[in-house]
């Protein structure tokens, strides 16, 4: 190739020029071609916010949960006057039967308390399963047959079944908002953790005779080093999307408990305590109704949406995205 040649090569340049990418930015590339993945994180991230925004905008005085309307129903325990539970300017989505709260202000503060305490039984979760999935998976032989045992035994317990047994020795007659809080995200947690516990510990029996294991254990690495800075970063996709799964799923249960009597009490609402007072006005005010239970199945329909397609976009096989 002469000088001239090579000068019109560089001066084009590379027609298809190869660009290395993280494995992060393919994720990210492969959920932004992924449309029902994209919807769905939308609709978590615009949750999450009015979840966080809807105390700022109690004390701005924007919305209201707890004021009561007594004019905009026709009487003690009656439904609101005119159509979808009196939706008005003022009431986007009604006023509650009976007492004319407004049930936007009380929906949004049902996803503030929701999510707080189901975002921290994850969290908790999360932390007790990949601990003791690492350990158990890192170590073996007794390490790992005893840790197996103490979850097989957990996973004997019915999560839902030990959350209602439990209430009363740990609740108390009346429950107090502050011990229920307590006591519903570590439950909820100590009987939660041993599925994700299972999974970690299947992928690190996988990794750890890897070629970089074995390598950084014969530079001298300790357990510690290679557990936290070798393993936990190949185990980060497993954790996030149990993460996106598990957490709708409390709050799921949440509504359950709700039902139950076991939730935060008046004047705090949740979307489980909104909804169990809908139930008395199915027939007669089913806006009502409609409303908390659409924005539960939401939640965890796009929690779920989300999780599935994060495990795609982390697959490299799968053929989805």
């Amino acid at each position: 190739m002469t000088v001239s040649e090579r000068e019109a090569v560089l001066a084009v340049g590379d027609p298809d020029p190869i660009e290395g990418r993280s494995p992060g930015s393919l994720v990210w590339r492969r959920i932004r071609h992924d449309r029902i993945t994209v919807a769905s994180l939308a609709i978590v991230v615009l949750l999450a916010v009015l979840a966080v925004a809807a105390p700022i905008l109690r004390a701005l005085d924007v919305i209201d949960p707890d004021t009561p309307h007594p004019e905009l129903v026709q009487g003690i325990g009656s439904v609101p006057t005119g159509p979808f539970s009196g939706a008005s300017a003022k009431h986007w989505l009604g006023v509650v039967p009976g007492v004319g709260q407004d049930v936007l202000s009380r929906v949004l503060f049902g996803l503030t308390f929701d999510f707080t305490i189901a975002a921290a039984a994850t969290a908790l979760t999360v932390l007790i399963g990949t601990t003791v999935g690492l350990v158990s998976g890192y170590y073996g032989r007794w390490v790992d047959a005893s840790l197996s045992r103490v979850t097989d035994l957990v996973l004997a317990f019915p999560q839902l079944l030990m959350l209602i047994a439990l209430s009363p020795l740990f609740l108390g007659q009346p429950p107090r908002n502050a011990r229920v809080v307590v006591y519903l995200i570590v439950v909820l947690a100590v009987f939660g953790w041993p599925y994700l516990a299972r999974v970690i510990r299947s992928e690190v029996l996988s990794i750890r005779e890897l070629d970089y294991i074995t390598a950084a254990r014969s530079l001298g690495a300790g357990p510690g080093r290679i557990l936290i800075r070798e393993m936990l970063p190949a185990l980060r996709g497993t954790i996030l999307v149990y993460a996106t799964i598990v957490l709708p799923t409390y709050v799921s249960a949440e509504a359950a408990l709700a039902y139950l009597g076991i939730s935060l009490q008046p004047p705090f609402p949740t979307l489980g305590t909104v909804l169990n007072d809908a139930l008395p006005y199915a027939t007669s005010d089913t806006t009502y109704l409609l409303v908390p239970g659409v924005a539960l199945v939401l939640v965890v329909l796009a929690f779920n949406l989300l999780g599935d397609g994060l495990a795609d976009a982390m697959n490299p096989r799968s053929g989805r995205m």
